[in-house]
């Protein structure tokens, strides 16, 4: 059969189209997971997403990420030298300074875990320091208990006026530290982000706190809690846990500490005294939808101790998961709203 020049070149043409059109769509075809890792806040984190179908690019989320965690450092990092909280720390007593939207969302709820739990207060960084764990060389010798109650008339979040118009302090020197809420307000801006492309099967770490939403293609996603008590050096798994739809955060005194006059001291603060707690308490887990909450609770649990821990999560029916010291080694308490989370 002859085949006219006119018919060999529709031919061309349609085949053309047909190549053309799958080129594309295997170009537009949505990846099956996104991964994202990066530094920010003095650490690391680390993003999984599952689109779906969605067609969000791993360039232009990574791009999302970057700028909403750059925003929050610029905000809320006492290491950058003109951040919001270091030009609130400079500011004069009863100078009202405006706030941004971040910055409003965690001092307002710093202020509200400090007046519930009464042992989380984002003021007392110079206490901190005093006793060695802030970014100052540590002390040789423990302060003195004219040092500690100086230093304690100088702090408190009683000391704050949040207004409308912005933030001041009522006293001369106080500084805010948001190391117990920013890095989980970090984690929420980071899901909002994610969120606000329609995608709900995502986790998000930074420095080893999480929040989860959805699940894996091969399931729930299951989250380690750690050993306490393992070797030095070593990360062992002590239970693993499916937290659903949850911010997830740990706090302990087994990692930051050290040793003066044959003592022990940890890195947690009780504000009611000044002192580093004293108790069989180690580790704390809280699990709470904002990954911010869980954070400041964490802490503000680590420094009750057992007992008070236990009392506030029933008061409050929070889902926590403790361990602590025992004649015979490390002990567990789960809360009745953790359980359903115990895999």
């Amino acid at each position: 059969m002859k085949i006219s020049g006119n018919l060999i070149s529709k031919i061309f043409i349609v085949s053309f189209f047909f190549f053309f059109l799958s080129a594309c769509q295997e170009k537009q075809q949505p990846p099956t997971e996104i991964v994202l890792s990066g530094k920010t806040m003095g650490t690391t984190y680390n993003i999984k997403v599952f689109p779906g179908q969605n067609s969000l690019s791993q360039a232009q989320l990574h791009d999302e990420v970057e700028q909403a965690l750059k925003a929050v450092n610029q905000s809320m990092s006492t290491y950058i030298p003109d951040s919001e909280i270091n030009q609130f720390n400079a500011l004069p007593a009863n100078t009202v300074m405006p706030i941004s939207e971040d910055f409003r969302t965690v001092i307002e709820e710093s202020i509200r875990l400090g007046q519930s739990t009464e042992t989380l207060d984002v003021t007392m960084g110079p206490l901190i320091d005093l006793w060695g764990f802030g970014p100052d060389k540590r002390p040789t010798k423990r302060p003195s208990q004219l040092a500690l109650d100086d230093m304690r008339s100088r702090i408190g979040i009683d000391k704050l006026a949040l207004t409308d118009a912005g933030l001041a302090k009522t006293i001369p020197g106080l500084e805010l530290s948001f190391s117990a809420t920013a890095k989980g307000y970090g984690i929420d801006k980071v899901a909002t982000v994610i969120e606000s492309h329609d995608i709900h099967d995502y986790m998000v770490e930074i420095g080893g706190e999480l929040r989860v939403s959805g699940k894996k293609p091969d399931g729930n996603w299951r989250i380690a809690i750690e050993k306490p008590d393992a070797p030095v050096g070593q990360r062992q798994i002590h239970r693993v846990i499916e937290p659903g739809k949850n911010g997830i955060a740990t706090s302990g005194d087994y990692r930051i500490f050290y040793e003066m006059d044959g003592e022990t001291f940890t890195h947690l603060i009780d504000p009611m005294n000044g002192r580093p707690v004293k108790h069989e308490l180690v580790s704390v887990t809280v699990l709470h939808p904002s990954a911010m909450v869980a954070d400041g609770l964490a802490t503000a649990l680590t420094v009750m101790g057992t007992e008070r821990a236990k009392a506030y999560a029933q008061q409050h029916q929070l889902p926590v998961y403790l361990m602590y010291k025992s004649a015979e080694g490390i002990k567990t308490y789960a809360s009745d709203e953790f359980k359903p989370y115990l895999n």
